[in-house]
């Protein structure tokens, strides 16, 4: 008995099977258009024009870009920005890992992660309004340092350099480093056991143990907790804008601050984009170089 030929698909159903995976795409493909890839190249165009607002924008080439370079507060604002990443990076990530460690060794773990991520939940700004009031001249802080006879150090926190910098610092460690922990204690939650206790048996000591062989572990994780501090460390804005607005005489903007004011308090839209695409590159070449260094070390 002959068997008889299989159909062989139409045309059609060789069209759809190609498209419709396509099309499982699009719905991402078409937001990802509209709400990053359209913003991003409009605000390239609007870089090279003179723009108020409201009357039509100018073209005028890279002349933006040069005055920013050529600008005093770009300088300013740049090393203040890297000062920021800076901070994340030393205390906001090193805090979140030592306190991941921390808690997950001892008992009642969520009571201590619900405490430590509680100011994560509060919003920035509202974050900033609390720290203003422990830190104004007849704040808490100030009050407890003439309590202990240290009227010395009693100063006027958000208007002298370099504290001003310093206290912002440390309200957005308070706000942020419960984050990280939580991130770094998925981490420790899913590293075996058996080579902690390999390297135990063969003599190694708690922090050689934790150095050599659970911070390797910890890469993955580590790699996308560095990488949200550094972009968080350059576009932080609204805690600076609530308690300093960059002051005073603009001595702690960051290229965010610089980019907003620029753009709506100045109403130069054109010398703001400039500067939001400059802060947007700085952000991607770092972090390009940051992942390529990782992926470098595990080849």
């Amino acid at each position: 008995m002959v068997a008889k030929p299989q159909p062989t698909p139409s045309t059609w159903h060789k069209t759809w099977e190609r498209v419709e995976a396509y099309l499982y795409l699009a719905p991402a493909l078409v937001i990802v258009g509209i709400f990053l890839l359209y913003p991003a190249v409009y605000t390239f165009y609007i870089s090279l024009t003179d723009w108020d607002g409201l009357t039509p924008p100018e073209f005028i080439g890279f002349k933006n870009y040069i005055q920013v370079f050529q600008a005093s507060i770009f300088r300013t604002s740049f090393l203040n920005s890297v000062m920021w990443v800076v901070a994340t990076l030393f205390l906001p990530v090193a805090l979140g890992l030592l306190l991941a460690v921390l808690v997950n060794r001892i008992p009642l773990q969520g009571f201590f992660k619900s405490v430590f991520y509680l100011p994560y939940a509060i919003a920035a700004t509202s974050a900033a309004v609390i720290w203003m009031f422990l830190l104004s001249p007849v704040g808490i802080i100030n009050q407890l340092l003439h309590v202990l006879g240290l009227d010395s150090l009693a100063i006027s926190w958000m208007i002298t350099p370099p504290w001003h910098n310093i206290a912002m610092i440390i309200a957005y460690t308070w706000l942020s480093t419960g984050t990280n922990m939580i991130l770094f204690l998925v981490g420790l939650q899913t590293i075996p056991t058996e080579p902690v206790e390999a390297a135990k048996i063969d003599g190694a000591n708690g922090w050689q143990a934790f150095w050599k062989v659970v911070f390797p572990l910890l890469r993955p994780i580590t790699v996308v907790v560095v990488t949200i501090a550094v972009v968080n460390g350059f576009k932080v804005f609204d805690l600076i804008w609530v308690m300093t607005q960059g002051g005073p005489y603009r001595s702690s903007e960051t290229l965010a601050i610089t980019m907003y004011r620029e753009s709506f308090v100045s109403f130069k839209l054109g010398y703001g984009a400039a500067i939001a695409n400059i802060l947007s590159l700085i952000v991607i070449v770092f972090s390009v170089l940051y992942l390529r260094s990782i992926f470098k070390r595990e080849e």
